[in-house]
């Protein structure tokens, strides 16, 4: 019988994952697999597809990833690399823990932005280290032909985060929002986001190389620096109430961290034909 490939499905608040395990670094992950895997018609649909691979296998690895950590090889749905995904490293460390391939319950995980530091909670949450948050200024984006000025935020990967008085739900995201090629010319990801009256935030976004999602941990991380900056604050810690589910977050001086669940959905195997078609 046919083994095929192994992989293993998973999502955090909604947004979902393809995991595929690559202990020996051998798996050749092209773009138009991944287009394939992440659709919802002719693969197994996902938001994005994360490799599991050992440090020691990934060539552009950054500096400070170390040989012995499990490095997060992330593609979004359109095969396009991408530095890093919030919820992604949940379902990542979850993955990891189930396994057996981590001893404890915090570890780090490399990533092309850098290692990142999670603890696996035991009512099945998981925290991550975000890193810095960098403000950068403002820009716009348009969306039915209505503009909207939010504030450029570096989470590892580029963010414009919009406030709005407009209810996020009434928005129209089935097309990209408009934004300004020179400010972001590999593209960025777009949070709407509601200041609600009780202190959280309500979010939506639409993530590059993928369209909206249900939720995105980034996203999340630069929808707070853009309430706090409003506020004329930089640090502080909210509620972020996703289409998927809700986020904790939380800004320091010395850095962020997000707090979510992480949900295994299922384990099996591709068709090797179907790989191999692909």
């Amino acid at each position: 019988m046919d083994q095929g490939i192994e992989f293993v499905k998973g999502h955090g608040t909604e947004n979902d994952f393809v995991l595929l395990p690559d202990p020996t670094g051998t798996l050749e992950l092209t773009p138009s697999r991944v287009r394939a895997l992440c659709d919802r018609h002719r693969g197994l649909g996902a938001d994005g597809v994360l490799r599991v691979v050992p440090g020691a296998l990934v060539s552009d690895a950054p500096p400070d990833t170390s040989p012995e950590d499990w490095f997060l090889d992330y593609r979004n749905a359109d095969g396009s690399l991408a530095e890093l995904c919030g919820n992604g490293v949940r379902v990542f460390a979850c993955y990891l823990m189930d396994a057996g391939l981590v001893a404890g319950p915090e570890f780090r995980i490399g990533s092309r932005a850098g290692a990142r530091g999670v603890r696996c909670q035991e009512d099945g949450s998981v925290t991550v280290e975000m890193g810095r948050v960098r403000r950068e200024g403002t820009s716009t984006v348009t969306v039915e032909g209505a503009a909207f000025t939010g504030l450029v935020v570096e989470v590892g990967n580029p963010h414009l985060a919009c406030l709005t008085e407009v209810p996020v739900e009434h928005l129209d995201l089935s097309v990209p929002p408009g934004h300004d090629p020179g400010a972001f010319p590999h593209g960025v990801n777009v949070e709407f986001v509601n200041v609600r009256s009780a202190g959280g935030l309500r979010m939506r976004v639409y993530e590059r190389g993928v369209g909206e999602t249900r939720s995105c941990g980034t996203g999340a991380v630069a929808a707070l620096a853009a309430a706090l900056n409003a506020q004329g604050r930089e640090v502080g810690a909210a509620e972020v109430q996703v289409p998927g589910g809700q986020l904790h977050v939380a800004i320091t001086p010395d850095g962020s961290t997000l707090t979510g669940p992480a949900v295994l959905v299922a384990w099996g195997r591709l068709a090797q034909d179907w790989w191999s078609a692909h």
